[in-house]
């Protein structure tokens, strides 16, 4: 699809298109749930430009960006008034993939020591970052189904990304020889 026009002018308002034409107000919850999407896409963007191997791994947080373009889609649906189009569906077996590549990977690496602090190489840094970004979309979709129809499979695939990118930090760091930091609780 080529974009002849990239200003319209019609958000200059505070609103802006839902898909289907629905216009709404750009403070309302869902478009802090698909912001928080496309937010979450951008951030990954910076982890593959700092992600130098893990090819696998690579290929998957492409397919990732692709599934969220999808799940933008969704949340920037409203049911009750437009329906759902196909690129507004996570293909066929998203989920399992997530759950699969966690499994993979956490089976090369060591017993957990305790709970990590955030960091290690600058690409497992981002990593982390991606994780929580994630987690605050996962809050908003959440808080978005408390009045509108979100997809359960929406939410599922959410938190399995979170997970996901949780364990493929680990996996930087491991791979990389860069000891993870463990929270040291002071009030022991």
């Amino acid at each position: 699809m080529k974009i002849t026009t990239i200003y319209t002018r019609r958000g200059d308002e505070g609103q802006t298109d839902l898909v289907g034409g629905v216009r709404i107000r750009k403070t309302d919850a869902r478009i802090e749930a698909y912001g928080t999407i496309d937010e979450l896409s951008s951030h990954i963007g910076l982890l593959l430009s700092l992600l130098h191997n893990l090819d696998d791994e690579r290929q998957r947080l492409v397919r990732t960006q692709n599934h969220l373009f999808n799940v933008g889609t969704h949340l920037a649906t409203d049911q009750s008034q437009t329906p759902l189009y196909a690129s507004a569906m996570l293909p066929r077996g998203a989920i399992e993939d997530l759950e699969q590549a966690i499994d993979h990977l956490n089976a090369q690496l060591p017993e957990p020591q305790g709970f990590i602090l955030p960091g290690g190489t600058q690409a497992a840094a981002q990593c982390h970052v991606c994780r929580t970004v994630c987690r605050r979309a996962e809050r908003r979709i959440c808080e978005l189904a408390e009045s509108a129809q979100v997809g359960p499979e929406i939410i599922q695939y959410v938190n399995r990304l979170s997970d996901y990118l949780f364990i493929l930090a680990k996996i930087i760091n491991f791979n990389t020889g860069q000891p993870e930091i463990t929270w040291q609780n002071a009030c022991r």
